[in-house]
Order: structure tokens, then C-alpha cells, then sequence
């Protein structure tokens, strides 16, 4: 029976949430398939009350047919691999020698044994150079969650020289020997502060205040959103902890993986708002922390690039102008993932998508793509930075920046969309890669903190060869540019013939590409 209305006034829905009843009912429920038939309709689902963290109960250890394995003699303990997993599905650990050789005593003789120990290699990280300051050495371990690994092999494509990971089919035995091994790695507790290097921002990943982000999430196969939002709280989370941030997204993608009832992936307080409000929304938020006196609490508003750069551009640009300090991540993917794929006006000219087609008379999208970092830089002391989760380094400290900045500050980042852009869902990293170098997608930072001057506050540091118009590739002596790119993506294939010869548009594409990258070239005092 429920409770009287004037007896819910009283409390908010979510004190009145029971968290273990609802992981255990209702996720229980829909994890076994009997939710439909069997849930009755109660205040939580009434109010759309989601738990955090509720994806990390997920299971999609049944979609793939291949999963990762770890080579641990090869290992270098880079952590490209545990940085760029979208789904939170392969993690990393240092543990002193000592106390990993004690823990795996304990465990009975035998097959699984003989595997757990494997898991564990010596690395100069992690190894030599603590040892050489006076500390235990370290053995450090790779282990991937068979629950949230969808089998996109990202982190092989991450691991890249070193050849530690290569994919391998499931047998009968891989997932149960797959969840005790990280089960094993769970019950080892986190890596010793000692161990991490605050200077080395990959490392943030071993430290669980960066694990903010579960796994589960409904996002497709290699998504390259997903591995922004991770970075995005891990950079944040390791500086101010999970109680000093919240989040607040737009329709898109991310509201439909990060929140399909009963799953939330996020462990920070998080809401939805609508597809063009976001910002305004945020502003509320914002203020009504100030007046609490929560002036430090880290506010990220996160949208695609329909929701900034399309629909919701005139209010983020009001947010702008507000001075407010709210951060803005903007995953540009340049197609409305969620609705179809349909062009928005940050796509590239050219682009083959719904509401866009490539024609006999009308070859694709006409329009330019709309460059809403270069326009967010023109308002008044605003933090602007353009990256790529690929450029690891360059993100971070965007990142970190942005948070330490006391304004606005937006983050654009690029975000493959491996159906919508016809690329394969081991790709993202190396799109994002090859945005970058192509000029596709310059990444650069703008700090007005940086001085009085526009050469002063932008940099282009993180692009190849910023002083000339296009980078070569010193291995192949290939120009890389936006041609070279667009071949590689399938929203682009009707723009070359049967010898790779692109047509019209791709080249004029290429031409005002280029009219960019001399654009931010000069705003840089490169040229």
C-alpha cells in the first residue's frame, strides 16, 4: 500500500529509494527477463529513480564470441588499454611482490592458479624504478570483467606495438576462469598511492577515485563516447574526488546508454535534461549550489553535437556569456547517433546520412561544418579546448585545466560513431588519431589565463607539423590529409570512384579543411 501524499512530501523520492531492494528487485528482474510481466509500477519507476551504479550488475558477457587476452611478458604497463576501454571492461593493478606472492598462495593448486599467475609481470614502472627509490618492487596485472567486455578489441588496437593483447575465442571454461581471475583481482584492494605517479596522468586510471564511470552502459560495440566520459570523470574524480562532482546531460547517446531503465553507469549524482536546455539547466544547478555554499563542486554539462552545437547553441552561449563556472563537454560525433544518423551542422560537408543522402543531384551534406570551439573562443573568457580521447595527454590536461579554470570552460571532443561514420568497432582510437592529423579535427587549447593576446592564449601544441599546412608521414611519405582521411570512413565512400579518385565535394571539403587549420594557424602565431 502506498504511503500517504502528505507523507511523501515529507522526503525526497530518492531517501524513500530502498538501493538494495532495487538492484536486487528490480535489476534482479530485468537481468533475468521476468521484469515486464512481473515488476509492478512503484514510486521509483513512477519518478524514472535510478540508482548509481547500477550497470556494474549488468551481464553482456553473451554478445561476443571473442574476448581479450593479456600477454603479460609483453606488457609495458603504458595503461593505453585500460584508458581507452569504452565499457570499463579491463583494468590495471600494481601490488607489491610481497603481498600478490602471499595472496596467490592462498588460492588452491591448479589451472586457475597457474593462470591468476600469469596476469602478473615485472615492468620497469612498476618494478625497477621502485625499487630503485627504496620501495618494494611491484608486479603489475591486466584483467578484463567478462561481464562488460562487448568484444570490440579497442585495447588491442590501443596496445598497438607492444602486441600484450590479442582477441581470442570463448570456450566453455573462458568466462568462468575470466570472472575468478577477476574476482581475484577485486579481492587485492587498490593499488598502494606509493605506486601511482600523479605526474604520469594514465596512471590516474589505477587510482578508484577515476572509476566513476561502471561499465554496462548500453553503448554500441567500441563506442568513442564512452572513453570520453570515462577520462572525463577519472581526470576530475582523481583531483576532487566523486562527492565534488555532478553531471548534467542533454538528450542524446549518452542519455539512452548511460540511463535505459534499471542501468545508470555514472557513481556521481547525474540527471538528464532535454535535448536543448542542458546548459540552461546546469546554470540553475550552479546557482543553487552557490547559494549552498558548494562553489568548489565540479558541474559538467555534457551533450553531442546536436545538443551544443545545433539546437541547445544559444544556450550554452547564454551559459557563456553568464561568466558561470560550469564545464561543458561536447561529444562531437558529427551525426545525431541517437535519431537515425541524420547530419547536424557540425558535420563535415560532403557526409552521407539520414536527411542527407548522397544523390544523384545532391552529393551529401551542402552546408560547411559549423566550428563551435573557434566560436566559443570568441566570447568573452571562456576555457576552450578541442581533443581527442586518442590524444591522452592533451585530454587530460584539458581536462584538469578546465576544472582549475574559474568560468566557463568547453571541451570539444571527437567522438567516432563507428556505424554512423562506417568504420570498424575497434577504430575509434585510430579515427580520432588520424581527425587530428588529417586537420579534420585540429586539437589545440585556448587558457585565457594564458595572457592578454590571442597568440598568448591558444595553443596547437598536440598536432603534427603545426607549421605547415599538411603532415607528412615520415614512415610512408604520405600527405595526410582530409582526402586521406575521408577514404577511410564509410560516410564518405560515394565521394571516390573505382581508383580512389574523390570528386568535387571531397575536395572542396579538403580546401576549406585546410582554411581552417591556416585559420587557427594564424590565431596561434604559427605562420
Amino acid at each position: 500500500m502506498s504511503a500517504p501524499t502528505s507523507e511523501l512530501n515529507k522526503k525526497t523520492a530518492f531517501e524513500m529509494l530502498d538501493i538494495q531492494d532495487f538492484n536486487d528487485r528490480i535489476v534482479g528482474a530485468y537481468n533475468d527477463g521476468t521484469a515486464e510481466e512481473g515488476l509492478p509500477a512503484d514510486i521509483s519507476t513512477a519518478r524514472s529513480l535510478i540508482p548509481a551504479g547500477t550497470a556494474q550488475l549488468r551481464d553482456f558477457s553473451y554478445i561476443a564470441p571473442e574476448i581479450p587476452e593479456f600477454i603479460s611478458e609483453k606488457c609495458v604497463a603504458c595503461m593505453e588499454c585500460v584508458t581507452q576501454c569504452p565499457d570499463t571492461a579491463i583494468l590495471g593493478k600494481a601490488i607489491p611482490e610481497s603481498k600478490l606472492s602471499e595472496t596467490i598462495d592462498q588460492l588452491d593448486s591448479g589451472d586457475l592458479k597457474s593462470w591468476i599467475s600469469d596476469q602478473w609481470t615485472e615492468t620497469n614502472k612498476f618494478s625497477k624504478v621502485p625499487e630503485k627509490q627504496g620501495k618494494e618492487p611491484a608486479k603489475f596485472g591486466i584483467f578484463i570483467d567478462p561481464t562488460k567486455c562487448k568484444g570490440c578489441a579497442e585495447c588491442v588496437d590501443a596496445c598497438g606495438d607492444h602486441e600484450a593483447l590479442s582477441m581470442v575465442t570463448k570456450g566453455d571454461n573462458t568466462i568462468p576462469t575470466y570472472q575468478k581471475g577477476f574476482d581475484f583481482f577485486t579481492s587485492l584492494g587498490e593499488t598502494p598511492p606509493d605506486y601511482i605517479n600523479e605526474k604520469v596522468l594514465v596512471d590516474m586510471m589505477l587510482a578508484s577515485n577515476s572509476m566513476l564511470y561502471t561499465g554496462g552502459a548500453g553503448s554500441c560495440m567500441g563506442c568513442g563516447e564512452g572513453t570520453a566520459l570515462r577520462m572525463m570523470l577519472a581526470a576530475t574524480g582523481f583531483v576532487y574526488g566523486s562527492e565534488s562532482i555532478g553531471v548534467v546531460a542533454a538528450t542524446g547517446c549518452n542519455t539512452v546508454y548511460g540511463s535505459t531503465y534499471p542501468y545508470n553507469p555514472f557513481l556521481v549524482p547525474w540527471t538528464n535534461s532535454l535535448f536543448e536546455n542542458v546548459s540552461a539547466d546546469s546554470m540553475g544547478i550552479r546557482t543553487r549550489w552557490n547559494q549552498m555554499g558548494w562553489q568548489d563542486k565540479k558541474l559538467w554539462a555534457i551533450g553531442g553535437d546536436g545538443a551544443m552545437v545545433d539546437i541547445g547553441f544559444q544556450s550554452m552561449s547564454r551559459m557563456l556569456a553568464s561568466g558561470m563556472d560550469i564545464n561543458v563537454l561536447i561529444l562531437d560525433t558529427q551525426v545525431y547517433s541517437n535519431t537515425g544518423g541524420q547530419t547536424s551542422t557540425a558535420s563535415f560537408k560532403g557526409q552521407d546520412a539520414q536527411m542527407s543522402f548522397h544523390g544523384k543531384v545532391i552529393h551529401g551534406k551542402t552546408e560547411r561544418r559549423k566550428e563551435v570551439a573557434n566560436i566559443c573562443m570568441m566570447h568573452p573568457d571562456v576555457f576552450v579546448a578541442q581533443t581527442t580521447a586518442a590524444h591522452t595527454n592533451h585530454f587530460y590536461k584539458a581536462i584538469m585545466a578546465a576544472n582549475e579554470y574559474p568560468g566557463p570552460a568547453v571541451i570539444n571532443v571527437f567522438t567516432t560513431c563507428q556505424p554512423e561514420h562506417g568504420v570498424a568497432d575497434d577504430m575509434a582510437m585510430h579515427q580520432a588519431k588520424l581527425a587530428a592529423d588529417s586537420r579534420a579535427f585540429p586539437v589545440f587549447i585556448y587558457d585565457p589565463t594564458k595572457g592578454e593576446r590571442f597568440t598568448e592564449r591558444l595553443s596547437l601544441q598536440g598536432n603534427p607539423a603545426k607549421n605547415s599546412d599538411w603532415y607528412v608521414n615520415p614512415k610512408t611519405k604520405e600527405q595526410i590529409d582530409f582526402i586521406y582521411f575521408a577514404k577511410t570512413e564509410g560516410r564518405f565512400a560515394k565521394h571516390f570512384d573505382k581508383d580512389g579518385k574523390p570528386d568535387e565535394i571531397i575536395q572542396s571539403t579538403q580546401e576549406e579543411r585546410l582554411a581552417n587549420w591556416r585559420l587557427l594557424q594564424e590565431l596561434a602565431g604559427e605562420i
